[in-house]
């Protein structure tokens, strides 16, 4: 039974949807090896964007003001300020 392949991490992930990214770009290659980076960098895609959730819901749960925790946002998201 062949082993289930645990995700790569972000970093990793990342780099290599940049790579998919530059080969879909700037080589000549086939439909079907296009087709076949395209899901692939869906896949990594959907990958990074779980992890960045991930990590702000980490983040969102460590911040805590006088005992109580809260939800607090990375930067000001109001542009009018």
């Amino acid at each position: 039974m062949p082993q289930k392949k645990s995700p790569p991490d972000f970093e990793k992930a990342l780099s290599e949807l940049e790579q998919l990214v530059e080969r879909l770009e700037h080589e000549e290659a086939s439909l079907e090896s296009s087709l076949k980076d395209f899901e692939r960098g869906i896949q990594l895609t959907q990958a990074c964007q779980k992890a960045l959730d991930e990590a702000e819901q980490k983040i969102q749960k460590l911040t805590e003001e006088n005992g109580e925790f809260r939800l607090e946002p990375f930067a000001d998201d109001d542009p009018l300020k």
